[in-house]
């Protein structure tokens, strides 16, 4: 399927040659590229100097929001409302970065659900789309200064274990900023191309990849044949990255300055302080042998050698990555053709070291590693614009499928741009007790309701036997072949009851048709978002009064008075916000209902197995 170019002013086809940037949206720092010239090109700001933008967001006290080095600046002063990793955070629940918050300077919210997590500033409650739309912004804005001219259309790279939750996540936040994401492309597949590797289709090769960054460390092993890039495995750990090369090197100097890390936890100023020292050291030991100078007002000396004694595991966790990475594709360090440095961490003598010894060959680092990613994305842009003939394009899906979700919200299985042939697969359960039907209403366009998207098909799922609200796990996977042809199926997976469709994904939809699609997409972004935003609200407001309800009937007699009475003014009030448009506001009432009834539970969990165990020996 071709791709549509669409002119944002006129909101017709473009039949002028369109920019299309590449965007490194990175943990620690983001970057926006094209090609000038004929070559890959970081914009840099102002002065022409730094091409790399902090990815940190600071809010005022009026709510005005600043990115990057000036949002850096508030780190210390004020990190409440300072928020930085946002990236870690991207299409996880709070569930999934519970073990972070610790680490956080800002405040992330335990709503009890699997929902997104959401992050406070003052009043107001943010998603991580949201976050990293506002650096999005910054990087359209930066390119829109340097280019002259309004840029619509990106390429951005997310690292290549990125589930399809964080992939949809990180395409999401592209279009609340205003951009048309053609692609979202593997970072080691963009630092290959930045590089050159795979430009020519004639050769085949594998290559490694090892991408140390701020937060997160990921080896990709790539085989690259007719222009294709095949990743023949990865690993990594996404908590694993220069940060935490800070953080040890912030306890030996704790250490050497003598003074208490409890102090420091419960000064998160002074902790943000430390933590900015310690990175400013690091830099200073990648170049010399020797730091000396003045942490925390205390004269301090440090040798590279105990720098490198105490990063040494962490070291150590990333070769063992690589080890796992070359297992899982079959292959040994010697198979290995070329191996990319990639990421800001990677400038440590210590990790070239460790890299060249493990594979046995020296790493190709001769590109600036923060920029190295983002060069490549805009080598996939210039790909996508047609510039480059020779590189095989494989055919995609031209607009996202998904179905309809309870308040008429669109829920991408496949986003747009997908190589095909693919199957991708979703749970969900039922929200009544005793469903025994299910209507599976089959929808493509970009937009957050279905509504305004166009409908392809509905069938039902009968036959699931009777269960509470829940309970039931309905497996939908659309499966697309080589045709184009789209095949949905549902199961519930406990009774094995299935039912299916064949839909032709693209019947029927002009160019014209899919322009306007893509379009009212991106002029929609904001709105959409809010009334997304606004519904998910509500719907998590309503499963938590249905909850709280049932945790009334079933503690009756454990409650006391004042509890039930406290829980039931909390519900009424959670109940009255659900009535209005604030989505913040429904968030602090849940917040405030979850703060009171979370011990609660946990005494009422204590209360019911110690009523299972009571008789019981223990042998």
């Amino acid at each position: 399927m071709p791709l549509i170019p669409i002119n944002m002013r006129e909101g017709t086809l473009a039949r002028t040659e369109d920019i299309i940037v590449g965007i490194d949206l990175g943990t620690t720092n983001s970057l926006v590229a094209y090609l000038k010239d004929g070559k890959p090109y970081c914009i840099r700001e102002a002065s022409g100097k730094y091409a790399i933008v902090p990815s940190i967001v600071y809010f005022t006290s009026e709510n005005e929001v600043v990115v990057g080095d000036a949002a850096r600046e508030k780190l210390v002063s004020d990190p409440a409302n300072t928020i930085y990793s946002v990236k870690r955070l991207m299409g996880k629940s709070y569930r999934d970065v519970a073990s972070l918050e610790g680490f956080l300077g800002y405040q992330i919210i335990d709503d009890d659900t699997e929902s997104l997590v959401k992050i406070r500033v003052r009043d107001r409650f943010y998603t991580p789309i949201e976050l990293s739309a506002e650096i999005l912004r910054a990087l359209k804005r930066r390119a829109e200064s340097e280019l002259g001219r309004p840029v619509s259309k990106a390429v951005i790279t997310v690292p290549a274990y990125f589930n399809d939750n964080q992939r949809q996540a990180t395409r999401d936040a592209g279009r609340l900023a205003g951009l048309d994401v053609l692609r979202i492309v593997n970072e080691p597949t963009a630092a290959a191309l930045a590089y050159g590797i795979g430009l020519d289709p004639t050769h085949a090769e594998t290559i490694a990849v090892y991408d140390l960054g701020g937060g997160t460390f990921d080896i990709s092993i790539l085989k690259i044949h007719e222009g294709i890039f095949e990743v023949l495995a990865t690993n990594g750990d996404t908590f694993l990255g220069g940060d935490d090369f800070d953080r040890a090197l912030a306890d030996l100097l704790l250490r050497k300055t003598g003074l208490s890390s409890e102090m420091l936890a419960t000064d998160k100023a002074r902790g943000q302080a430390l933590r900015l020292q310690a990175e400013a050291v690091k830099k200073v030991l990648s170049d010399a042998n020797i730091f000396e100078g003045e942490i925390m007002g205390r004269p301090v000396r440090i040798e590279r050698a105990e720098f490198e004694q105490v990063i040494e595991p962490l070291l150590q966790r990333t070769i063992e990555c690589c080890a796992n990475a070359l297992r899982d594709a079959r292959l040994q360090p010697k198979d290995i053709e070329k191996v990319v440095l990639v990421g800001g961490s990677t400038r440590v003598p210590a990790v070239k070291r460790r890299v060249a010894e493990f594979f046995g060959q020296q790493p190709y680092d001769s590109l600036d590693p923060d920029e190295v990613v983002a060069l490549g994305a805009a080598v996939q842009a210039d790909i996508l614009a047609g510039n480059q003939r020779d590189l095989l394009l494989l055919d995609v899906t031209p607009l996202s499928l998904g179905i309809e979700t309870v308040g008429g919200l669109m829920d991408v299985i496949i986003p747009r741009n997908s190589k095909i042939p693919i199957r991708a697969a979703r749970q969900y359960t039922t929200s009544v007790d005793g469903q025994k039907n299910l209507k599976i209403a089959v929808f493509q366009g970009e937009r957050d309701l279905v509504q305004y998207n166009r409908k392809l098909g509905e069938f039902i799922l009968s036959g699931i036997p009777p269960m509470p609200a829940g309970l039931p796990k309905i497996e939908i996977a659309f499966i697309i072949n080589a045709d184009g042809i789209l095949t949905v199926r549902a199961q519930e997976l406990r009774s094995g009851v299935e039912q299916q469709i064949d839909i032709r994904p693209a019947y029927g939809i002009t160019e014209e048709e899919m322009a306007r699609l893509l379009m009212d997409s991106i002029t929609h972004a904001a709105e959409d978002m809010r009334t997304r935003a606004l519904l998910e609200a509500r719907n998590e407001a309503q499963a938590l009064l249905l909850a709280g309800e049932k945790f009334l009937q079933q503690n009756d007699l454990l409650l006391t008075e004042t509890e039930k009475a406290t829980i039931r003014s909390l519900l009424r009030a959670l109940q009255e916000t659900t009535q209005s448009d604030d989505k913040d506001r429904i968030h602090a009432a849940i917040q405030q209902l979850n703060d009171y009834t979370t011990p609660l539970a946990h005494r009422a969990m204590e209360a019911t197995l110690q009523e299972a165990m009571r008789g019981k020996k223990i042998s």
